[in-house]
This record gives structure tokens, C-alpha cells and sequence, in this order.
């Protein structure tokens, strides 16, 4: 495992913790907590309030503050004496993350990590914000000075203090069901065109992407532009998604060298990331290009969905199959240092010309683009440009080009790597299933699809006992009750994962998955999700999964993983809880599409009424059919293959009664609305019939 290695000194609580974040802080002089009944018993018996800070092991401004202020003997001391303090991995207890970043919503600020936020011993808040700085600047307080003030107010001003938490906890529970109070609503067709036509009002013209700086890859929003483009929207919304993924694939956010995309770019045109990556991104961001390849294939989305998966076999994949979180964004105690790059390093290990041609290709100059002359490699000079210069092919350029990054990567891999966090996430693990899964189809990678299937086959084996899933695992043990994304996301990808495959155990466990996330879940009367298990002890308020932020709710990938199942069996009471739930969230997600990206994807997929193709035949039989269906966007339609002469599995019964070969011949069974047509045994008209504009568009 690698991680970041602690200070030195004595070990503290967190030593213990499998976190790889909270071990960080093992050697901090702070008599840090995890949470759970010993710290929260603490606080009451000695009447402290609880200093609780969020972060996670890739955050490069958590690592700021512990250098700052947790390492420091004098902050320490004053956290010691005032307060119970309680170190949380915000990816092992997202909903305690989700409440809490409500306090500095409430407070005016933008939320974000590291949080910190103050409680009283009964969890209510009464303080919060994100990094404080050792000494007041940035115009923020500084941390010592908080602490004193705090806990001068905890002595002194108590009811202040009480009022205070008071109007937290009604803002917090007015915050975790927003929106849910709404009328219910049909989503039309002219709804999803009217959120991919307001969203593309927000598309940078020049760069891509959503706004200016800071700049994220929004996926699931850009998915959902071509879902509103599928739908009639016009040919403006697929470029404002292809000008995105063409930028950002030859920019610094990109990894030019060994594949995977960095968390976000601090500037608008996608050159200096902040350098950690998180699976979730790349689980994202490797389904969408295999998207853009479905809609117009380009060797651009090829080379990063082949670099990419490299990269999560390379660095994310445990020996057991499972993928890791995250890898961090420091090397050395510095940002970046690994990813970037000086003349002389190149000049190192590359014959001068080959060298000068990689400088003028990602312009790698003395001055550099980043701290200390360094360079974040971005494509500049194209390959087409340096051909026509240099009077040589293409091809000639292109080699040479291969040939030097290999050369790089391989004298980077010498470096000092950057930490990894390797706890496996369920949920986590689900959207790179379903990312993975996909890209097999449509690139033709089988490969790919045994990637996701491995680390399906450990999650189920490690993380799911038929009636309860796990949400982490690490060293041996599975910990944490799954929270909703866990049942969602795994439920999302397993079904992705049958299509790649048509191996019916993934459909057998999404059912079962659907089906206890449903029990555990769904509130009746706020027809919502809620975020925990309900009855959950030791949250302030309840929380709902309602918005997809850098990665989907679970409520959203849920509802994908039940319109799915009813597409796949054929069984219409998988669509009574999204039907429901859409019309709950319709109003919203109409009038902020932004904020509900992947539920925008689910209720596309809704309105279509459980499309599938059914093909039945033999392997052989069928393979130009579904090789021809893979290669078309149709991303409401989802893919089962009754096979000639095997058994029907019990859970496809119904759906596959009376779908035989057409006189031998492999054949298609198109349904919508549980209505199907007549099958097609042509795999040009049948993909023909795929692609067509959806009725009512």
C-alpha cells in the first residue's frame, strides 16, 4: 500500500484505523477520535464540544492544514484542551459529510474540503468552514484564534451557543429534503430538450467545459447533452460535448503520459489540474468517451478509453480484483511533482531531436506553465503540425511521438509515485463496472468486461451477503453498512456489467441489491430516497439523496439500475418506484439540470419505458447483430441475448417466452413500453432502427 507516510512521533487513536486518510494523522500531537460511540461518549461526559474534521486522502488542502496546524504542538495543545476532536473519511461516511458541508453552506460559504465543524456533544453544529489558515489571512481567521474564541464562547456564551445549533439543525433538515416538498410532474421528452438546451448555454464557447476556472469534467452533464441531442436538440449540444472532451483529452488535466484524468483544472482552459485522481471521475469520464465513439468514433476517444483503462489496471486494481479510491495529488511533499516535467529531464533520456520534437509538441520551455519552471505536459503543437514542419508522414511524426512518451513514462515511473488510498468502495467500484463494461462493448475490448467482472466477482464475494453490502474494504475486512450510492452505483454497474457479458448472476445480484435498497431506502411519504439506512442513530437530521455532485447520487443510479432491470426482465414493477421518484424530482430537475445530471440520464431512460433488445441465437448468430447494436448510440435501450439451446434462467422467463432464431437466423426483438416489434435478423437495419429519433422527440 502506499499512502502518505505521517509525522514522526508517537502514534495516536488513529493509528489503528484502516483509513489510509485517518492514519495520515496517526502521528499528529492531536488526541484525535475516530468517529463512533468512545468519541461521542467522550464529549458528553466531559462536557466538550466536538471539533470534527472531514477530508480524504487525495485532498491537497487537508494535507495543508494537518502540515499547518495538526502537526503544530501549540494548535494541538489548544485542540486538546477545548475540544473532543474527531477525525472522518468523508469517502467511508458520506452522509455525515453531506450534513455537516451544510453547516458552511448555511453560513454563505461554498462547502468543499477539508471541513471543519464545530458540534456540541449532542452533534448539533454550531460553527463551521473549510480550511483555516495557522495566522488570519485569505480573509479567514486564524486557527488558533477560532479555537480560543470557540471555546471562550462554550464557557462563557453558552446560550449563544445553543440558539446558534438551534438554527443549524432547522436549516439542515430544511437543506436535506429540499425540493421535496415540490408538486409531482410528467417528464416530457420537450423537458429533457429544454435542460440540454439551458445547459449548453453554460458551455465555454473556446475551452469546453461548464463556467470558467475552476473547471470539472461534469460527465454525467455532458451525457445528458447528448441525451437531449439524441432527442432532437440539434447538432450544437454533441459539438459542445465533443469540443469538451477534445480539450480536456489534450490538456494538462489529462495524464499525456500514463493515462486517467486529474480531478479538475484550477484554471478555464483545462491546463493545470489539481493532480489527484479519483476512481469515480475516471469510472465516469471512460463511459462518456465510449459514448462520444458511439455517436461519431474518433481514434482521440479511442487512445483515452485505451490509456485510461490502462491506467486503472496499472495503479488501481488490487490483486484481488477490486479497484482502489483514489491516488493523491503530492509527491514528496509537493503538488504535482510527479506528473510534471523540465527541458533537462527530457534532454536526459532522449536523443536531441527526438527531444526538441516532444518540447515543441506539449511546449516544455524553461519558463514552464507551473511552480518553479515546471511544465504540466498539454498537447500543443499537434502531431499533423509537426509532420507538415518537419516534411515528414504523419505516421513517421506519430511513431516518434509514441515512442518518446514511452520513453517518459517510463523514467517518470522511477520517480517517487504519489500515495494511494486502497480502500475498495462499493459504490465506487460499481460506476468503474459500469464505465468498464460499456467501453468492452463498444470498442470490442473483452479485456475490459473481465477487468469489471473481476472486481464484481470481489465485491459480491466481499462486500455482500445476499442482505447486507459492505461499503469499504481494506486489509481483510469489510466495514460500514453500505449507505444508498453503495446500492445504487453496485446496482447500475451490474446491470451494465450483464450486457457486456450476459452472464445472469450480475442481473440476479442488481435484483437483489434493487430490491434491499428499496426496503432500507425509499420514504413512502417524501417519495425520495434517504442517503443511510434508515433509523440510522447518530445522524442530526435524516438526509436524502437528492443531487449528483462530482459523482451521482444514489438515488439517481438506483433508479438507472431498476428502469434497467425492468428493461432486462421484463418485469413492469421495476418501474413503479422511478416513475414515482421522477414525478417527486421533476420540478427540480427541470429547473437545475445542472444539479441533477445522472438523474437526468435515468429519467431519459424512463420515458422510454423499459426499451430493450432481446437478440436469440446462437453465439455466432448473433454476433453481427449485437457487434452492430454496440457500435450505435441508443443508450435507453438495454441489451439481453437468449441463447439457442442453453436453459432460461428463472429471472428472464417472461421476457424471453416465444424470442426464438428467425428460420436460423440470429434474431433482434426491439421492445419500448413493453410493446416490441416485429425481430430483424439484418444488423444494418437494425442499428439503423436504434439510431432513429425517438417518437414524441
Amino acid at each position: 500500500m502506499a499512502t502518505h507516510p505521517p509525522s514522526s512521533g508517537p502514534s495516536n487513536r488513529l493509528a489503528r484505523e484502516p483509513s489510509p486518510y485517518l492514519r495520515q494523522h496517526a502521528s499528529n500531537p492531536v488526541d484525535w477520535f475516530a468517529w463512533g460511540d468512545e468519541a461521542l461518549a467522550r464529549a458528553r461526559a466531559e462536557d466538550k464540544p466536538i471539533l470534527l474534521s472531514v477530508g480524504y486522502s487525495a485532498c491537497h488542502w487537508c494535507h495543508v492544514m494537518a502540515h499547518e496546524s495538526f502537526e503544530s504542538p501549540d494548535t494541538a495543545r489548544l485542540m486538546n484542551e477545548g475540544f473532543i476532536n474527531i477525525k472522518v473519511d468523508r469517502e467511508e461516511r458520506p452522509d455525515l459529510d453531506q450534513i455537516y458541508q451544510g453547516v458552511v453552506q448555511l453560513m454563505g460559504q461554498g462547502g468543499g474540503w477539508p471541513l471543519t465543524v464545530f458540534l456540541t456533544p449532542d452533534l448539533k453544529p454550531f460553527y463551521g468552514g473549510t480550511y483555516f489558515p495557522p495566522e488570519d489571512r485569505y480573509g479567514r481567521p486564524g486557527f488558533p484564534r477560532l479555537l480560543m474564541a470557540l471555546r471562550d464562547a462554550w464557557k462563557n456564551k453558552r446560550d449563544d451557543i445553543h440558539r446558534q445549533a438551534a438554527q443549524f439543525e432547522e436549516g439542515l433538515g430544511e437543506l436535506a429534503a429540499y425540493g421535496l416538498d415540490a408538486a409531482p410532474g410528467v417528464l416530457s421528452v420537450e423537458d429533457v430538450l429544454s435542460m440540454g438546451q439551458r445547459m449548453a448555454l453554460q458551455v465555454d464557447s473556446v475551452h469546453g467545459g461548464f463556467g470558467g476556472a475552476p473547471k470539472f469534467p461534469n460527465p454525467m452533464n455532458f451525457s445528458l447533452l447528448l441525451r437531449a441531442w439524441r432527442r432532437g436538440g440539434g447538432d450544437s449540444l454533441r459539438d459542445a460535448v465533443f469540443l469538451t472532451l477534445e480539450r480536456m483529452a489534450l490538456g494538462g488535466i489529462y495524464d499525456q503520459l500514463g493515462g486517467g484524468f486529474h480531478r479538475y483544472s484550477v484554471d478555464a482552459r483545462w491546463l493545470v489540474p489539481h493532480f489527484e485522481k479519483m476512481l469515480y471521475d475516471n469510472a465516469q469520464l471512460v463511459h462518456l468517451y465510449s459514448e462520444a465513439q458511439q455517436v461519431a468514433p474518433r481514434p482521440l476517444w479511442r487512445k483515452v478509453v485505451e490509456e485510461t483503462v490502462e491506467y486503472v489496471r496499472r495503479e488501481m486494481t488490487d490483486a484481488g480484483g477490486g479497484f482502489y479510491a483514489a491516488q493523491d495529488a503530492d509527491s514528496e511533499g509537493e503538488e504535482g511533482k510527479f506528473f510534471v516535467w523540465r527541458p533537462e529531464e527530457l534532454q536526459a533520456v532522449l536523443p536531441p531531436e527526438r527531444a526538441e520534437l516532444v518540447m515543441r509538441h506539449f511546449r516544455i520551455t524553461p519558463l514552464g506553465n507551473f511552480e518553479h519552471g515546471a511544465t504540466v505536459l498539454e498537447v500543443v503543437v499537434p502531431a499533423a503540425t509537426l509532420a507538415r514542419e518537419r516534411s515528414l508522414s504523419l505516421e513517421a511524426v506519430e511513431r516518434e511521438l509514441a515512442e518518446a512518451r514511452q520513453v517518459l513514462f517510463q523514467a517518470r515511473e522511477r520517480r517517487v509515485k504519489p500515495g494511494r488510498d486502497d480502500k475498495i468502495l462499493a459504490g465506487w467500484n460499481g460506476l468503474m463496472i459500469r464505465g468498464l463494461a460499456l467501453a468492452s462493448r463498444v470498442f470490442e475490448q473483452p479485456d475490459w468486461a473481465r477487468l469489471a467482472v473481476s472486481a464484481a466477482d470481489f465485491v459480491l464475494a466481499k462486500l455482500w451477503d445476499g442482505t447486507r453490502l459492505a461499503r469499504s474494504y481494506q486489509e481483510g475486512q469489510a466495514r460500514i453498512d453500505g449507505f444508498l450510492e453503495d446500492y445504487g452505483d453496485l446496482a447500475s454497474g451490474l446491470t451494465a456489467l450483464y450486457q457486456a457479458t450476459f452472464d445472469v448472476k450480475y442481473l440476479e445480484a442488481a435484483k437483489a441489491l434493487v430490491t434491499r435498497a428499496e426496503a432500507l431506502f425509499w420514504d413512502a411519504e417524501k417519495q425520495a430516497y434517504l442517503t443511510a439506512p434508515r433509523g440510522q442513530k447518530d445522524l442530526v437530521v435524516a438526509t436524502y439523496g437528492l443531487f449528483d455532485n462530482a459523482f451521482p447520487s444514489g438515488a439517481s443510479t438506483l433508479t438507472e439500475a431498476q428502469v434497467a432491470l425492468a428493461a432486462l426482465t421484463g418485469d413492469e414493477h421495476h418501474l413503479e418506484l422511478p416513475s414515482k421518484y421522477v414525478a417527486r424530482m421533476r420540478e427540480g430537475l427541470v429547473a437545475n439540470a445542472m444539479g441533477y445530471g445522472h438523474l437526468g440520464l435515468a429519467a431519459d431512460s424512463l420515458l422510454d419505458g423499459g426499451a430493450g433488445v432481446t437478440f436469440s441465437g446462437s453465439r455466432d448468430a448473433v454476433a453481427p447483430l449485437l457487434s452492430a447494436a454496440n457500435q450505435v448510440y441508443a443508450p435507453t435501450f438495454a441489451f439481453g441475448w437468449k441463447e439457442e439451446g442453453q436453459p432460461v434462467p428463472a429471472l428472464l422467463k417472461e421476457l424471453f417466452e416465444g424470442r426464438e432464431p428467425v428460420k436460423g437466423q440470429g434474431a433482434a426483438y426491439l421492445c419500448r413500453g413493453f410493446a416490441c416489434e416485429l425481430p430483424r435478423t439484418d444488423a444494418k437495419a437494425l442499428a439503423e432502427r436504434l439510431t432513429e429519433k425517438p417518437k414524441g422527440a
